[in-house]
């Protein structure tokens, strides 16, 4: 790899960030860039092969999250409902291009360790957000809601062995929130 796309491969890390929703402008990101990101995420790191990333993909968010609302309303007793949470479940997608639910597909066979699985599906993801960032496309990665429930994990007629790893909101957006991080990297190494 030569220095100029170390810079690139670099500068597109360092610029990759969390972008809400809400904050998204609600334009349409064209499905073949969609299949390229997913292209991305297909070519993360994986322990013999097992390739556990799997992905539903919605290109109107908006039906996800009346699912996803409904399955709030539908798996929570009526002394805990809120209207409001409800409420937020229906619109939270609105100004998203995109949903993606991702799952880690697990088989009953292999020997590899559940963290190493999960593990992979996360470095799949991280391809698909850098490849989302360099291409100026927002993506929230949320675990919040049902999304780690067991409702959510019987509406995608998963197996005992997956597990749902997250939703992904993908959009465009006109806010680009600065970086930053809490704990210098000096901090995070110790030489030997």
């Amino acid at each position: 790899m030569d220095s100029t796309t170390f810079t690139a491969v670099a500068e597109t890390i360092k610029k990759r960030r969390t972008i809400k929703p809400a904050t998204m402008n609600g334009n349409k990101i064209p499905n073949g860039q969609v299949a390229a990101l997913l292209e991305l995420a297909d070519w993360a790191p994986t322990h013999a092969l097992t390739e556990p990333w799997r992905f539903v993909v919605y290109e109107n968010p908006k039906d996800f999250c009346l699912q996803h609302a409904e399955m709030y309303k539908a798996n929570t007793p009526e002394e805990s409902f809120n209207e409001a949470t409800y409420t937020g479940f229906q619109n939270t997608g609105n100004k998203a291009s995109h949903v993606i639910l991702t799952y880690l597909k697990r088989s009953e066979l292999t020997k590899i360790p559940v963290f190493e699985e999960v593990a992979a599906v996360g470095a799949a993801v991280q391809n698909l957000m850098l490849g989302a960032a360099a291409l100026n496309i927002g993506c929230f990665w949320s675990t919040g809601g049902m999304a780690l429930k067991p409702a959510m994990k019987e509406f995608l007629n998963l197996g005992e062995l997956d597990q749902v790893i997250g939703v992904l909101y993908l959009g465009y957006t006109d806010d680009q929130p600065e970086g930053k991080r809490k704990v210098a990297l000096e901090e995070k190494i110790t030489w030997k």
